[in-house]
């Protein structure tokens, strides 16, 4: 029995070519439950058609799309944002996934980019245009503080620290199901158990919160026998 196919909602305010994606992801498969031309319809109809990814452009008009893709991350958890911008800048990117987005791509991304880029979205993959992941977790890098002592951290099983491990060094979650001989739909839920510990909105976040442990300079975890 087949998946289902990937269900996704387009937010441009560019009527042509919120069109024109929203069709080319159509005939790729995709599900594309609804398009958007602003902040505030995107965020009121991705709560009713709860997609699996909603593709966002960053300018919307008067309201920013990065304040959409809080919205949507913060009110629809199970809906990821995949930011698809006219914009490389630094600060729009920088800015995009502190406000949770799962992923950048720039607009002068192929067809090809970005079918696999929300397919990767879908499976809680963090999917950024060549360059950019190394610009965001350098920044993560330099935020990065001793942890406050006047808090306890969450404890994680051996099993989830190993994941969060391997993500911190950009594994997929396939990648990592094949390194440790356990299911891909093991590594979900230990990535999902762990984003609740944690308190935190996607991979992205998993990495910093690696990053800021040290976590990703460890060594690698030995495969369960």
């Amino acid at each position: 029995m087949s998946e289902p196919p990937v269900t996704v909602m387009v937010v441009d305010d560019h009527p042509m070519w919120r069109d024109g994606v929203a069709r080319d992801l159509s005939e790729r498969g995709f599900d594309v439950r609804a398009t958007a031309g602003d902040a505030a319809s995107a965020l009121r109809i991705a709560q009713t058609v709860t997609p699996d990814v909603v593709l966002m452009d960053l300018n919307l008009g008067d309201t920013s799309g990065v304040q959409a893709t809080l919205q949507i991350t913060q009110e629809i958890p199970g809906t990821r944002v995949l930011v698809l911008s006219a914009s490389g800048e630094h600060a729009d990117v920088l800015e995009a996934v502190k406000a949770g987005a799962s992923g950048y791509l720039v607009k002068s991304a192929s067809a090809e980019e970005l079918v696999d880029a929300v397919r990767r979205t879908a499976a809680g993959d963090a999917v950024f245009t060549a360059g950019l992941a190394g610009l965001v977790l350098g920044e993560y890098r330099r935020m990065a503080i001793t942890p406050d002592s006047e808090h306890q951290a969450p404890q994680l099983t051996e099993r989830e620290t190993e994941v969060l491990r391997l993500v911190a060094k950009g594994m997929t979650a396939r990648q990592i199901a094949n390194k440790l001989v356990i299911s891909h739909r093991t590594v979900e839920n230990h990535v999902q158990s762990t984003l609740r510990k944690l308190q935190l909105h996607n991979r992205v976040e998993l990495a910093r919160y690696a990053i800021e442990h040290g976590l990703d300079q460890e060594g690698e975890p030995e495969e369960e026998r």
